[in-house]
């Protein structure tokens, strides 16, 4: 009987020990991994830094007036022009108080609120003023010339505000057509480029007409 014994410890002991072994192996592997560096998760990361680009991009960018001043019509007249060539127009230019104000006085560079309004018309000679004129003048030919339709172009304004528009010199600009659809931004970059010709007049092209 103690001889059956032995030959049991003799044989549990050695797999026992290789047991053990195997355990230590195993649990210093996992240990092993559980301390190896791990790839971070930098998804966070990525949409904080596509939310600041965005808000970058879009702080960066020109901003342009997408709605018609109220009341303009009611303005004050600063003057009038006329556009030949692929225009063809004639033109009124209108101020909003803060506007006549600053042209009355020189006053440069405008002030903030200061709102420039152009309206045109194609320019289309009048028949009706015409024939009275060839009757009294005795001239068969065109003297007179009114408003006609209003074009693509009817109406325009620049409005000044120094830190919203800083980008574009502190003047924001706008263009609407007869029905008052605001044109498409494309159209309006090229505005600015046009205006910086005049900066010593604070972009305006329009001097006063008393």
């Amino acid at each position: 009987m103690k001889r059956h014994i032995q030959t049991c410890e003799n044989y549990f002991v050695p797999l026992i020990a290789a047991a053990l072994i195997i355990s230590v192996v195993i649990i210093r592997k996992s240990q092993a991994q559980n301390t190896s560096p791990q790839p971070a998760d930098t998804t966070g990361d990525m949409m904080a830094n596509t939310v600041g680009a965005n808000t970058n991009s879009h702080e960066g960018s020109p901003i342009f007036v997408t709605e018609i001043p109220s009341g303009y019509r009611d303005w004050k007249l600063i003057s009038v022009a006329h556009e030949e060539g692929r225009l063809n127009d004639i033109r009124a230019i209108l101020g909003n108080d803060i506007a006549i104000k600053a042209y009355r006085e020189g006053t440069l560079p405008f002030p903030d609120g200061a709102i420039i309004a152009r309206l045109a018309w194609s320019y289309v000679p009048s028949e009706e003023n015409n024939q009275v004129f060839a009757r009294v003048l005795k001239q068969d030919i065109q003297h007179s010339f009114v408003p006609g339709p209003p074009p693509d172009w009817y109406l325009q304004f620049e409005v000044k505000d120094s830190k919203k528009y800083a980008a574009t010199g502190g003047w924001g600009f706008a263009q609407f057509d007869k029905d008052g659809k605001p044109a498409g931004e494309a159209m309006m970059t090229s505005c600015f480029s046009c205006h910086q010709a005049i900066e010593a007049r604070d972009f305006i092209f329009t001097r006063y007409s008393p």
